[in-house]
């Protein structure tokens, strides 16, 4: 039998033998590569003999083991303890006894004394609140004994006023603390001002103004047909003329309508000049209106 006798058959020849060439190299250009010593899988464990150890010097063969140690019961030694030992024992329970008892007697003289301590603090607490609360309720009696005594004092003074009056009227009337009508005996009793230098007449009354002299005035006749009496507070200036007033003061008993007249007259009036005066002097005047003026 013959091979490789036609062209085809040769052709197909040399293209498998190069084709297994190039697998070949191909195995061993890029296939797996070997380890030697080949790789290996798992945990590596440490070299050893016993199931303990100690130390950084690690022995490359088996190292002779340790004796064991062996545990030797003791022995029995009865015949070497003091053959008397109920005494001992009841002597040691007769010492714990008395100290128990020693301790439990301290004790009990601590807790006694403690309570008694106790007791005599809550006694002298009581004590003090009882002075404390007596104490508070003396002042509180003083406290109204002399408010009674002021009031009472009080009382006396304004009857007593009354009774040292050589007057026939009653009452009570100024700016003070004491009892009495403060004012002068020529004075007028609707005035708001208690010394001065009284006027005369019954159209307008000065007070306030000493030193001033008569003062030059206009009447004004009110618009309603009513009687009364209006104080009029006024600021008067060194030249002696009226800048400023204030008809409806303390002694009014005049009705309103009444101001407007009682104030265009208190303006009207003229006191001598004084440069010696105040600036602006304060003093009252009183309108008295009438019907059948």
């Amino acid at each position: 039998m013959k091979y490789f006798e036609t062209k085809h058959e040769k052709d197909s020849a040399r293209i498998t033998a190069l084709l297994a060439m190039i697998l070949i190299l191909l195995i061993f250009i890029v296939g797996p590569k070997y380890l030697d010593p080949p790789e290996e899988y798992g945990v590596a464990v440490n070299f050893g003999t016993t199931d303990f150890g100690s130390g950084r010097i690690q022995p490359k063969k088996t190292i002779q083991q340790a004796p064991k140690e062996v545990v030797t019961p003791p022995k029995k030694v009865e015949e070497t303890k003091p053959t008397p030992t109920e005494p001992q024992e009841t002597k040691a329970e007769n010492v714990i006894t008395e100290d128990n008892a020693e301790s439990i007697a301290i004790k009990k003289q601590k807790e006694e004394a403690r309570k008694k301590a106790q007791e005599e603090a809550e006694a002298k607490a009581e004590v003090e609140r009882i002075e404390r609360e007596k104490k508070a309720e003396a002042e509180r009696l003083e406290k109204e004994r002399k408010a009674k005594e002021a009031k009472r004092n009080s009382v006396n003074d304004l009857i007593g006023g009354i009774k040292n009056s050589s007057g026939t009227d009653s009452g009570s009337e100024g700016d003070d603390n004491r009892a009495g009508d403060k004012g002068q005996l020529n004075g007028d009793p609707y005035a708001s001002t208690y010394f001065g230098e009284p006027g005369a007449g019954g159209g307008g009354t000065g007070y306030g103004l000493r030193g001033r002299g008569t003062p030059e005035k206009q009447e004004f006749k009110p618009e309603c047909n009513e009687e009364g009496r209006v104080v009029v507070e006024i600021h008067v200036n060194r030249q002696g003329r009226v800048i400023n007033a204030i008809p409806g003061q303390k002694g009014t008993t005049g009705v309103s309508c009444l101001f407007d007249a009682a104030k265009k007259t208190a303006m009207s009036y003229k006191w001598n000049a004084d440069s010696k005066a105040p600036v602006k002097q304060v003093g009252f005047v009183v309108i008295n209106f009438s019907v059948t003026q």
